[in-house]
């Protein structure tokens, strides 16, 4: 990790923060009194200087915040402006070559955040200074911030295995990196493998969808966890720890041949999920003709085998011994 040492922060009360409130032509100036607004904050505990322009992204405006920064040894500023997606590195750089951090820089939204949805001037101005207060005070806090190189863990998660979390999986394994791939159902496929046509060709959905499902079973590169569910996330961008919670199945997907002599004896019919309910299930089935992973899941909330009943029918004819009743749930860590 390599970093750049801040310089020693001043303490909030002697910092000294501008504002700059820019018109933005008509965009903000039509409905904000621009000039009301930076004189309301003329005097505001903090800052030592408070001024308007036309279009503060423009050469003349950035030059105008450069010049200010330096003649009046500013620690801090707020721009008064559009969205911080458009124009933060705009202002952040014209900090920098000011010699200011660029972590200094608060840009306060008084464009679509205000004047794109208002129509009343008085009240409009009003919440634009509600809004730049609250900026001066956090500009009034703000430490020097520096920018660091940490190595990244290049693999990826993807949560969700219906088509686009598929496709993502896919994208990125095709690109050379590892997923690991989390579908909380026993099967992977989401609501699209329930639909009979797909627009625009009106396929059916497993003619489009089932190759994709086997591409991904197959791929060297992604990791398929189906019956899991995400328990939490910690760490930073490009480290993350996961910890993923392993549900039960009560089948051992290496020994399960699917030869459905278990559902044939189950006694226990239920309602079926995936066709919305008009169809019935057994507690111990298989969610569609292609699942993935193919294999039998047995349901515990329906099953009689783990209810004090202890039917046990399925796990009697069985020839795999591939039905556990003592399955239980287990945290991974990745």
């Amino acid at each position: 990790m390599t970093a750049k040492t801040p310089k020693t922060p001043k303490k909030p009360k002697d910092k000294r923060i501008g504002l700059f409130v820019c018109h933005c032509g008509v965009n903000i100036a039509s409905v904000v009194d621009v000039e009301k607004v930076a004189e309301a904050l003329k005097d505001y505990p903090g800052v030592s200087v408070s001024t308007d322009y036309v279009y503060m992204c423009s050469d003349p405006g950035q030059q105008m915040i450069i010049d200010t920064i330096k003649e009046k040894h500013l620690d801090g500023i707020i721009v008064a402006a559009c969205s911080p997606t458009l124009h933060e590195k705009t202002f952040q750089e014209a900090a920098k070559l000011a010699g200011l951090n660029p972590y200094q820089i608060e840009i306060a939204n008084i464009r679509e955040q205000d004047s794109w949805v208002h129509s009343d001037k008085e009240k409009a101005t009003k919440k634009a200074i509600r809004i730049v207060k609250s900026h001066v005070e956090k500009a009034i806090q703000n430490e020097d911030l520096a920018p660091i190189t940490v190595d990244v863990n290049r693999r990826a998660l993807v949560i969700g295995g219906g088509v686009s979390g598929l496709q993502a999986a896919l994208d990125i394994a095709d690109h050379g990196y590892e997923v690991i791939l989390v579908e909380k159902a026993p099967s992977i496929g989401g609501k699209m493998i329930q639909l009979s046509e797909t627009f625009p060709t009106l396929d059916c959905s497993q003619c489009i969808l089932t190759p994709k499902m086997v591409e991904v079973s197959r791929h060297p590169r992604i990791k398929l966890l189906t019956y899991h569910e995400v328990d939490s996330i910690s760490g930073f961008v490009g480290n993350f720890k996961v910890k993923i919670r392993k549900k039960p199945r009560y089948v051992d997907e290496t020994l399960c041949n699917l030869c459905g002599e278990c559902e044939k004896v189950c006694p226990q019919i239920v309602p079926d999920e995936f066709n919305m309910g008009l169809s019935f299930r057994k507690a111990i089935y298989m969610p569609f003709p292609q699942a993935i992973p193919g294999t039998y899941t047995l349901d515990a909330e329906h099953c009689l085998g783990l209810s004090p009943v202890r039917c046990g029918k399925c796990k009697d004819v069985c020839e795999k011994k591939a039905i556990d009743y003592d399955m239980k749930e287990t945290i991974l860590e990745e």
